[in-house]
């Protein structure tokens, strides 16, 4: 078991639990890593006592060489997304190898995951708000242009029947018997 993790994700998950957000525990660091707790606490105190060995940058696998020059923040959205699909068909234990072979963390996947789904979420909520307004104002100007139909309709009826009236008062028009 001890050769499990490499020393680079060692380093990694010092690093991690160092460089903490406040209110994170280092047990939730270690769930998140899929490293007992126990363990972690082990690897910080080696640290502190400088007892990890000293891997020259030149040797140092990639994933550690990908964490340095591409942090999580500098993937494209499409490199984003493509690690959320892949990591969505391993089990959780692969996708972790997987995600520190990459020099990434699961929670990175998981916050991904959630930022795509809150984006399509919000998007689909905006384009449906948007098609709500567009379709209240075409029904507004449609029942105003019926509305304004209605009325030439009633003047054009009442003006048929003071016609009749008239006609049949004064009888038909004298220019029209000629």
């Amino acid at each position: 078991m001890g050769t499990r993790f490499s020393q680079a994700f060692k380093i990694q998950a010092v690093e991690k639990v160092l460089n903490r957000v406040e209110g994170t525990s280092v047990e939730e660091i270690a769930g998140s890593l899929g490293v007992g707790y126990s363990t972690l606490q082990k690897w910080v105190v080696k640290s502190r006592n400088q007892e990890f060995e000293f891997i020259p940058e030149d040797e140092m696998p990639s994933v550690v060489n990908l964490s340095r020059e591409k942090r999580p923040q500098d993937w494209s959205l499409e490199e984003k997304f493509n690690m959320v699909l892949v990591c969505g068909s391993l089990d959780e234990s692969k996708a972790s190898e997987l995600c520190r072979e990459q020099g990434l963390y699961p929670h990175h996947i998981k916050q991904w995951k959630q930022d795509f789904m809150s984006e399509h979420v919000a998007n689909n909520k905006a384009k449906v708000q948007s098609e709500i307004k567009s379709l209240r104002n075409e029904n507004k100007a449609l029942k105003k242009e019926l509305n304004r139909k209605d009325k030439a309709l009633a003047e054009t009826a009442a003006l048929l029947v003071l016609q009749k009236k008239v006609n049949a008062i004064w009888g038909t028009d004298e220019d029209d018997s000629r």
